[in-house]
């Protein structure tokens, strides 16, 4: 399954930052159909993510009726993404 997925990145504060791009509506929708099928334990899905060149393996987290997407610094430092920006990536489950 390949999703083009569009959002605002979100900082979770703790003893390290984490970044994550929130699934939208319609794409945790269609996740939720095959995740029993794709999780390897606590509903986390592996999952590869693209944006521009760049492209790295991660899990999706699920979080409040959407699944939280990684943005790991190997992705998100090349590409230059903070905390409020406008993302748009493609996700390969």
């Amino acid at each position: 399954m390949i999703f083009e997925v569009s959002g605002v990145v979100v900082e979770w504060r703790g003893p390290a930052p984490f970044y994550f791009l929130p699934t939208d509506e319609k794409t945790s929708q269609e996740i939720s159909e095959v995740r029993s099928e794709l999780s390897y334990g606590w509903g986390v899905i592996p999952a590869r993510v693209t944006i521009g060149s760049v492209t790295v393996t991660t899990s999706l987290i699920p979080r409040a009726g959407s699944f939280y997407i990684p943005l790991k610094n190997d992705i998100r430092i090349p590409n230059k993404i903070s905390a409020g920006d406008e993302v748009n990536l493609t996700l390969e489950l």
